[in-house]
């Protein structure tokens, strides 16, 4: 097992030798941020073969995850050992925050082990820096103009350098931010984030020097109004950790964000916001600044043997692409939902019984009946579906819905002799928008299947997926 120890102030100079001369603008390898964030992720690191490799707790929950090992060459060669350390914490290998070539490696060196994903939420916005230092052209007029109206009327504003000594007055502006902020963030999910927000901020005053932080600070009078600080990511990124400003001065926010990289060292060429984390009035600000590229993070999972069978099946029945097949094995596969049969230690057919309220209330969804070619004509569907009516027939579901492959005309006729009827237009929604459909709307008609079967159908079907 990899020995790993805390994320500790005087390791700065061990990981900053390697994260300095990488090109990887991921916000998440800024030292001061595995620092700060310390409470929540509980970041780990330690040197393997010539790589960094940091290991943290996702969501600051029980699972454990792996930063992209940084260093110079390919990591492939330490992915057993990284597999390793996860099962030894009785864990599957998760890679956390891999950039589009990091990917790319993977699948190039371990072929068809691992499952991939990007979260658009947590995509971090890289901007050029001389464009945020000039807002030139068209495009930022309107930022141009925003900055002109608050210079007319706050004339005594000023700029100036945030020094720690300025912590107590930039707490009690984010203090009163996050109020105007809370009721918002608590309806979407994100109160717990604005709290482990502010300590992670605290810490980071406490070590301003010693984290290599910089800032800046707009007064109007003797008024904090907006601040921010951030750290290098590499030689050339720099990261913009916090920024806070009081929405009752109009274009504070802009300002602060002008001169703040107008007063960044040259060398710093890219400016990195972080992320928007789904919430779509953060994502409207940071595409109104035209960012030069979203520094994506992918996410890769080592696959068990039975994922290895469906994905291999999957793609098989119903030519989707690994994008597609790695969506579902990553949000939605379960063994417990999943019904196989296999014949020398390969599944052979399969099915998927997946959870939804309808109309019709609470309701199972029979999602990617296959069997391979070399088994067909056998049964085997015959089989699992038998068994899938006895499971929902027991845990008592008002009903079950399925939708026959398009063009396939005589699965109707199949799926009729489990009691299935009808071609129901049907409406899926689930909080990431998977589609479990058929890529078609026009051709998501659905059978279903009534525990009480002399009521009507309905006209329609909204399907939400129940975790």
């Amino acid at each position: 097992m990899i020995e790993f120890q805390p994320v500790r102030l005087e390791d700065r100079s061990v990981i900053e030798r390697y994260t300095m001369s990488s090109d990887i603008c991921n916000c998440d390898l800024a030292f001061a941020n595995m620092y700060c964030w310390q409470e929540v992720y509980h970041s780990a690191w330690a040197e393997v073969e010539g790589f960094l490799v940091i290991r943290f707790q996702i969501d600051g929950g029980p699972r454990i995850g792996y930063m992209q090992p940084v260093g110079e060459g390919d990591f492939g060669p330490i992915i057993p050992l990284l597999r390793e350390d996860a099962h030894a914490h009785g864990q599957r290998l998760r890679i956390i925050g891999l950039t589009d070539e990091g990917r790319e490696m993977i699948r190039r060196m371990h072929p068809g082990q691992f499952a991939f994903e990007s979260d658009r939420a947590l995509e971090d916005y890289v901007y050029n820096a001389e464009d945020l230092r000039t807002l030139p052209g068209r495009r930022y007029q309107p930022k141009r103009n925003h900055i002109n109206r608050f210079e007319a009327e706050y004339p005594d504003y000023r700029y100036e350098e945030l020094t720690p000594d300025r912590s107590a007055e930039c707490m009690a502006l984010e203090r009163e931010w996050r109020k105007t902020h809370e009721g918002l963030s608590s309806e979407q999910g994100h109160s717990s984030e604005l709290c482990a927000e502010q300590r992670a901020m605290q810490r980071g005053f406490e070590h301003f020097e010693e984290l290599g932080l910089r800032g800046g600070c707009i007064y109007v009078g003797d008024r904090l109004v907006a601040f921010t600080f951030g750290s290098a990511v590499n030689n050339h990124t720099f990261d913009t950790h916090m920024e806070k400003a009081d929405t009752e001065y109009d274009g504070a926010f802009t300002i602060i964000n002008k001169l703040f990289a107008q007063h960044l060292p040259e060398r710093f060429t890219l400016i990195n916001r972080e992320e928007d984390l789904g919430l779509e009035g953060l994502r409207r600000a940071k595409l109104s600044y035209h960012p030069a590229f979203l520094q994506h993070k992918f996410t890769a999972i080592h696959l068990h043997p039975d994922e290895l069978d469906c994905k291999q099946l999957w793609q098989e029945a119903f030519g989707d692409d690994d994008d597609f097949v790695d969506s579902f094995l990553m949000r939605y596969y379960s063994r417990r939902r999943a019904l196989t049969l296999v014949e020398e230690g390969r599944t052979v057919a399969m099915l998927h019984l997946l959870p939804f309220d309808t109309e019709l209330g609470r309701t199972t969804y029979i999602y990617g009946v296959a069997t391979t070619e070399s088994a067909r004509h056998r049964g085997l569907a015959t089989q699992l579906m038998q068994q899938a009516m006895a499971l929902i027939a027991e845990r008592g579901d008002e009903a079950a819905f399925l939708i026959p492959t398009p063009g396939q005309a005589w699965l109707r006729e199949f799926y009729g002799r489990f009691g299935f009827t009808g071609e129901v237009p049907t409406t899926f929604i689930s909080e990431d928008g998977f589609d479990f459909g058929t890529g078609d709307t026009a051709t998501d008609r659905a059978m279903i299947w009534r525990r009480d079967s002399s009521r009507p159908l309905p006209e329609a079907l909204t399907a939400t997926y129940r975790k």
